[in-house]
Parts: C-alpha cells; sequence; structure tokens
C-alpha cells in the first residue's frame, strides 16, 4: 500500500511537473532571473505584469478581437507596465523598490478585482472564453494523450507545447544575452553598481532596459495562463505569486540560464508530490490535528522546510555560482 501511495504521488509530480501551471512559473522566472538574477533588482510585484499580460489578451478577445490582436496588446501593455514602474522606481534602494513594486501589482489586482470594473475586467468573477480561437488552431485530434493518470487532453497538451517552446526560446534568448557585452554590463552594474557608473555607463538605462524585458516575459507567462482554462480571474494574481516565482529562481539557480526552468519543474513536482501523499495519509477522517481541507495549506510548509534546507546547504540553488548568491549589498 504504501509504495502504491509513493507511486502514484510520483505520478502526480511528473504530470505536474511539465504542466501548464510549471511553464507559466518557469516564463515568470526567466522574466524575474533578468531583473534579479542579472540586475539585482529586488521586484516584488512581477505578478502585476503577467495579470496586465492576461487581461490584455482577456479584454481585447472577450470584445471580439483577434486572438493575435489580444496578444500582442497583452505583451505591450506588460512592457509599458515595465517602463511605468521602472521610471520612478529603479533609482531607489533595494528594500524601497521591493515596496514599491508590490504596492503596484496589490493596486493593480484590487482594480481587476474591484465591482467597478466588472464590465471591462469581469471583477471578482474574471473574464471566460478567452481560449476558444486559441484552441480552435489546436493541430492535435480530440482525446486523451498519455498513460493512465500520467494523461492530458488535447487542449491542455496544446497549450503546453505552445508554452514550453516559448520557455525554449526566451531560455535561448537569455543564454545569448548573458554573453553578450549588454549582459555583461547588466552583471557588472548588479556586483558594483558605483564602479559601472564610473567607467561612463548609463547604470539607470540598463537597469530600466532589463526590467521592461522582465516585464514583457511575464506578461507572455500571464498570457499562457489564460490559455490554460480559457479564463482569468484576479485570484491567482497575488502576492504570493510573486515569491513563488522567487523560490523557482533561487531554486533553479538565480543568473543562470537553465535555473529557472528546472526550479520550476522541480518547485511544482514536489508540491504535487506532498499534496498527493498528504491526502492519501489524511483521508477523508483527517488527522487530530489536520483535515482533508487543510492539504493544501499544509504541503507548502513542508515546501518551505525543503527550501530553507536548500538556502542553508546549497544558497546558490541547483545550478547556480555561490558568489553571485549573495544580494546583501546589491
Amino acid at each position: 500500500m504504501l509504495a502504491l501511495s509513493i507511486g502514484s504521488a510520483m505520478i502526480d509530480g511528473l504530470r505536474d511537473s511539465i504542466a501548464i501551471a510549471a511553464c507559466v512559473g518557469a516564463l515568470a522566472g526567466i522574466g524575474l532571473n533578468i531583473q534579479f538574477g542579472f540586475a539585482g533588482l529586488l521586484n516584488f510585484g512581477h505578478v502585476g505584469s503577467a495579470l496586465v499580460g492576461a487581461y490584455g489578451a482577456a479584454i481585447v478577445v472577450n470584445r471580439g478581437g483577434p486572438l493575435w490582436v489580444g496578444v500582442i496588446v497583452g505583451i505591450v501593455a506588460a512592457g509599458i507596465l515595465g517602463l511605468l514602474m521602472g521610471l520612478p522606481t529603479l533609482r531607489l534602494r533595494a528594500d524601497y523598490l521591493a515596496i514599491a513594486t508590490i504596492s503596484v501589482a496589490e493596486i493593480l489586482r484590487v482594480v481587476a478585482n474591484s465591482a467597478r470594473m466588472q464590465s471591462i475586467t469581469g471583477g471578482p468573477i474574471g473574464i471566460s472564453n478567452v481560449a476558444d480561437d486559441f484552441y480552435a488552431i489546436n493541430p492535435i485530434p480530440e482525446g486523451r494523450y498519455g498513460i493512465g493518470s500520467f494523461s492530458y487532453n488535447h487542449n491542455t497538451l496544446w497549450a503546453m507545447i505552445v508554452g514550453w517552446t516559448l520557455v525554449a526560446l526566451a531560455s535561448l534568448g537569455v543564454w545569448a544575452l548573458a554573453r553578450s557585452p549588454w549582459g555583461r554590463l547588466l552583471k557588472a552594474i548588479r556586483e558594483d553598481e558605483e564602479a559601472t557608473r564610473s567607467l561612463g555607463k548609463n547604470v539607470f538605462a540598463m537597469k530600466l532596459q532589463a526590467f521592461v524585458m522582465g516585464s514583457v516575459i511575464a506578461g507572455v507567462a500571464g498570457i499562457i495562463f489564460t490559455f490554460d482554462g480559457g479564463f482569468v480571474k484576479p485570484d491567482f494574481f497575488i502576492a504570493q505569486t510573486t515569491f513563488n516565482w522567487y523560490l523557482v529562481v533561487i531554486l533553479g539557480g538565480a543568473a543562470t540560464v537553465i535555473g529557472p526552468t528546472v526550479g520550476s519543474i522541480v518547485f511544482w513536482f514536489v508540491i504535487s508530490v506532498f499534496n498527493s501523499l498528504l491526502s492519501q495519509a489524511i483521508g477523508q477522517n483527517g488527522w487530530w490535528f489536520i483535515d482533508s481541507t487543510d492539504v493544501g495549506a499544509v504541503r507548502y510548509v513542508f515546501v518551505g522546510v525543503a527550501i530553507a534546507l536548500l538556502l542553508v546547504f546549497r544558497p546558490q540553488g541547483l545550478f547556480g555560482n555561490k558568489d553571485e548568491a549573495v544580494i546583501g549589498e546589491r
């Protein structure tokens, strides 16, 4: 029975480690890695860019616009948000930057959730049926693909293929940028901003470019999120989501090319395994201090302990450089 439970949990973990949630986490993590890993910017409002990207695309499609126009609007809107957030805040010290950006993201979420905005954003209900055009171009025949519980329907599989293709392209772009003079200069700013400025480099412009680029990639992640279930709601775009993306980056290794992708896969694998094991162990009757409704929260406790141990014994993450993991004086 124990072997069966562990085997079932492992299958659940493998299935979820490559599902849309992991794909969205990988894309958002890549964008955050440009800001945090390469430029040393503490953007705690990263989820706001995903929100703007998702709602930009959803609103256009919901009002009868073509899918491709919605995608462009979502990406451009995320880039504009990055520009508008970066211009007044990037001269702030790291902790003040974090406070300012998380405030912007919360303001955007509250506005999207407002009943007064229901005619535009759908309010607390959100916007549904925004992925019909995306599913309409799905070349995969209708049905389920996989073995047993390790399977996906044709629409989910189509979204996964598109999503992971974008992850691969974004990773390739980061690989090229990291080896370019632009990427090396960005790392120099992260390590010693004053020394870089003394060489005549425009530090603010470089930081703003990194901020906008990361915001655009987060916007793409938000759009992919809407393609999964065909709807968008403000509940997903909470501060906890940004912190999960930071965990993804730190777990895989900051300032690495494959770190965010591997970090997202491992993160969702661990989350799913703990969720499955706890659900099976607790069952319907529960334990004396936990019942079945607490599984979702308790699994994050175990994940938090695992992450804490990782930071103690390997602070650079799975693939990172230990010297680049020190952010205290950035």
